[in-house]
């Protein structure tokens, strides 16, 4: 599964990441950050410490992850 993971610095210095999994896979960089601008501009994400968990956009990555099976389940 391929995921895009946005890190942003929050309002008390901790970095954070945002894992979107569906997200489009050929997007470009001027579209990642002004999305990621928007996501900052926004305010929506505050912890029960009063940190804005987005603040300030650092980095976007896409991750592409594979499953090993060791045991499958048997199919029904």
């Amino acid at each position: 599964m391929k995921t895009l993971n946005l890190t942003f610095k929050g309002s008390l210095g901790k970095a954070h990441t945002m894992k979107l999994k569906y997200a489009n896979d050929n997007l470009d960089e001027a579209t990642v950050r002004a999305a990621m601008d928007q996501i900052s501009k926004t305010k929506l994400f505050v912890n029960k410490d009063g940190e804005e968990l987005y603040a300030t956009p650092v980095s976007a990555k896409y991750v592409m992850t594979t499953d090993e099976w060791i045991i499958k389940a048997p199919t029904a």
